[in-house]
């Protein structure tokens, strides 16, 4: 009996040529309802354009979108916006966002990047509240352990979440808790303080030089929510000694960037995409 001969190469995938229309048609209707969450609400011809799919596929697949949830129909404006279904698949992933599990592999980064330990706080009334951290390898180095709390106006990381929320919030956040000097930089004075609020706001980046602690210096970056609305902060910090003068600059966009790559990851907005 003449045994088969043994088939060499790749094996045979398990989904027929056939099917490859059923993901492309997949890859379409994913198209149109992300065009339709970024329009709000769009007509069937427009939406036909904006997806480069023929009028009548278009329709077929906002028929479809329908039935299950994820679009609806505006009779009185004819025109297509998202279901309540993309709002409950979307809040899915809002449920499983851990900002401490997504930010380590940045801060690592950005660890690795400047040689400072990350940390990652979020706001609490006045203050801020370490929730995460990634030791540098250095010696000597900053340490604050998870629940640490510290006032956000002598905070790297505190003044960038300042400077990104609007001026009459900050000043009833402050009026409350008040401006405690911890040494001899901390800002005191309102006016000290929102000049520089004002410098942070314009570059993105804080910069603590031992306005908490004596020796200690910080640079942050405000960290954002879906709605625009800083949620946290990601900081580098260490001893002074090691944030010489010619690198802050760099040593900013590290973390802004650091920062901005938790907003994405995290699902939230940077404000000036918002719209």
């Amino acid at each position: 009996m003449q045994q088969a001969k043994r088939q060499r190469g790749r094996p045979k995938s398990q989904f027929s040529e056939s099917s490859a229309g059923t993901l492309q048609s997949l890859d379409r209707a994913l198209g149109v309802l992300s065009a339709i969450a970024r329009a709000d609400r769009m007509t069937l011809t427009d939406l036909s354009l904006a997806v480069g799919v023929p009028t009548a596929t278009t329709h077929r697949i906002l028929t479809t979108l329908q039935k299950r949830g994820f679009v609806t129909f505006d009779e009185e404006r004819q025109d297509w916006l998202i279901g309540i279904e993309a709002f409950r698949t979307g809040s899915a992933f809002l449920k499983r966002r851990d900002l401490a599990e997504i930010g380590r592999p940045v801060m690592q980064l950005l660890m690795e990047q400047t040689g400072e330990t990350a940390n990652l706080a979020v706001p609490q009334g006045a203050e801020v509240v370490f929730i995460g951290q990634i030791e540098t390898h250095n010696p000597i180095r900053a340490f604050f352990p998870p629940s640490t709390r510290t006032a956000m106006h002598a905070s790297g990381t505190g003044k960038a979440i300042l400077a990104a929320l609007p001026e009459d919030q900050v000043r009833q956040l402050l009026t409350r808790a008040g401006l405690e000097r911890f040494t001899a930089n901390t800002h005191t004075s309102p006016t000290d303080l929102f000049e520089d609020l004002s410098t942070i706001r314009a570059r993105g980046w804080s910069f603590d030089k031992e306005e908490r602690h004596d020796g200690m210096s910080c640079i942050g970056s405000a960290i954002f929510d879906e709605y625009g609305k800083p949620c946290a902060g990601v900081s580098i910090s260490g001893p002074s000694i090691r944030f010489d003068p010619s690198r802050i600059s760099e040593f900013g966009a590290s973390v802004a960037h650091a920062a901005a790559q938790i907003t994405e990851r995290s699902g939230g907005v940077m404000p000036s995409r918002r719209g």
